[in-house]
């Protein structure tokens, strides 16, 4: 409560609307991967409120599509919680936090008419290097499931682009 309070005073209603949608940056990913019957396609839209040089926070939507003829199809819906901290300008520290609602079904000859439908946490933690609106890096998985996350591995490269 006293932090509202001293939030509320702390600027006018006018510059604080202005100050609040400058702050936000906006990024994500589109990826499409297809080939002889197989098809991948995603879509991870987030935003972050920068609070300052250092800290930013947001959230995220992420979709996914994928199939095999006849062996199978999945489905990927949910949403995360980013946190960024950037201690230098070029170095940035990351958490990320993804529920995922998983539903694959396996139509193969040695999985027959298998039906998964299950929730999926992830917790990334990461580092990366940034240049202007650009963050390459590495994040790991701390709870890594290899027989129900949606992931090959623990550990993942990313690329974010802001805007």
């Amino acid at each position: 409560m006293y932090f509202f309070t001293l939030f509320a005073f702390a600027q006018s209603p006018t510059s604080s609307k202005t100050n609040f949608w400058n702050s936000v940056e906006y990024g994500g990913g589109i990826g499409l991967n297809f080939g002889d019957g197989f098809f991948n396609g995603s879509l991870t839209p987030n935003a972050v409120y920068r609070f300052n040089p250092y800290i930013a926070s947001g959230i995220g939507l992420n979709f996914s599509y994928s199939s095999q003829k006849d062996v199978y199809k999945s489905t990927v819906l949910g949403g995360s919680i980013i946190g960024l901290f950037n201690p230098y300008r070029e170095i940035q520290i990351s958490t990320e936090f993804e529920q995922l609602h998983v539903s694959r079904t396996f139509d193969d000859r040695f999985i027959t008419n298998l039906e998964e439908d299950y929730w999926y946490p992830a917790l990334f933690l990461g580092a990366g290097y940034s240049n202007n609106n650009v963050t390459i890096g590495i994040r790991y998985d701390v709870l890594y499931d290899k027989d129900k996350s949606i992931y090959s591995e623990a550990w993942m490269p990313f690329v974010r682009f802001r805007f």
